[in-house]
C-alpha cells in the first residue's frame, strides 16, 4: 500500500542525503504530489547548502585571529546613521568558537522575522553583548560619524566579558584593542553580522516605541527614515524633540517654519 502524500512529507523531514535509498524509492513514484515533494525538497537542500557555504566564507575572520591566539573575538557594527529621527545605536558581540547560525547575514539582507529569530538565538549562545546608544542631542552637536563611532565605542567599553581582538565593520576606532576594520564587514563576518542584528532589531524596538508615544510619523515602519509618510507628518506635527536638527531636510524645514 503506497504511503499517503502527508506521510511522505513528514518521512521527508528526516532525510539528510540525496543519496537516501527513500528517496530513490520516491522518484519511481509518478504521482504529482510526490514529485513536487521531491522536487521542494531539493530546493531545501539546495538553499541550506548555499547557507552552510556562506557561513563557513564568513568566518574566515574569526578563524584567521583565532588562530593567531585571540580567543574572545568581538564583532561591533551601528546601525542608524541616515534616519532623520531617533538615536544611533551599536552592539558589540562575543560569539562561542562553536557558534553556527546558517543564514547568518548582514542585518538590511534579512527580513523582519529571521532577523528577530536570529536576535534570540545570538542573544541565547553568545558568550557577552552590549549595547552602546548615543541619542539625538549628541548626534546633533558632535555630528553621525562622530556619534556612529562613540555608540561602538561605548558598546565595546560595557561588555562584561572583556575581548582580546575586535572585528569591526568598516570604521576605525580609538579603543584599547588590537582590531580589524572590515569594509562590508556586516556581511562577510559573523561577528559582525551578529552585531548588526542586535543593533537593528534594538533600534527598531526603540522606534516602535517612539512611534507609540509620536503616532503621525509612522517611525514603526521607516525607523525614522525620511519616507513619504515620515515627511508629510512632519509638514502636519511639525519637527520633534527626537529630530536630529543638523540634517538637512529638519534643518530646512525649520528655517522655512521661522
Amino acid at each position: 500500500m503506497k504511503q499517503s502524500i502527508a506521510e511522505i512529507k513528514n518521512r521527508l523531514i528526516n532525510v539528510q542525503e540525496e543519496n537516501d535509498p527513500y528517496l530513490k524509492q520516491l522518484s519511481m513514484d509518478e504521482r504529482k504530489g510526490v514529485q513536487s515533494l521531491i522536487s521542494a525538497w531539493h530546493k531545501r537542500r539546495a538553499l541550506e547548502k548555499k547557507e552552510h557555504d556562506k557561513f563557513k566564507e564568513m568566518t574566515f575572520f574569526e578563524e584567521k585571529y583565532h588562530s593567531q591566539g585571540y580567543e574572545l573575538i568581538a564583532g561591533v557594527d551601528e546601525v542608524g546613521r541616515g534616519p532623520l529621527a531617533g538615536p544611533v545605536v551599536a552592539a558589540a558581540v562575543i560569539l562561542p568558537a562553536d557558534f553556527y547560525l546558517p543564514g547568518i547575514d548582514d542585518s538590511k539582507k534579512l527580513n523582519e522575522q529571521k532577523r528577530l529569530s536570529f536576535f534570540h538565538a545570538i542573544m541565547e549562545q553568545a558568550e557577552a553583548v552590549s549595547i552602546g546608544v548615543i541619542e539625538v542631542e549628541e548626534i546633533d552637536r558632535i555630528n553621525i560619524y562622530e556619534a556612529s563611532k562613540k555608540a561602538m565605542i561605548t558598546a565595546v567599553g560595557t561588555l562584561k566579558t572583556q575581548p582580546d581582538f575586535l572585528l569591526i565593520d568598516a570604521v576605525k576606532l580609538n579603543v584599547p584593542y588590537p582590531y580589524e576594520a572590515i569594509i562590508k564587514g556586516d556581511g562577510r563576518s559573523i561577528s559582525i553580522a551578529a552585531a548588526s542584528i542586535v543593533a537593528k532589531v534594538t533600534r527598531d524596538n526603540m522606534m516602535k516605541a517612539l512611534d507609540e508615544q509620536h503616532p503621525g510619523y509612522g517611525f514603526a515602519s521607516n525607523m525614522g527614515y525620511g519616507t513619504k509618510e515620515h515627511l508629510q507628518g512632519i509638514e502636519t506635527h511639525g519637527v520633534l524633540h527626537i529630530h536630529r536638527k543638523s540634517f538637512a531636510p529638519i534643518k530646512e524645514y525649520l528655517a522655512k517654519s521661522r
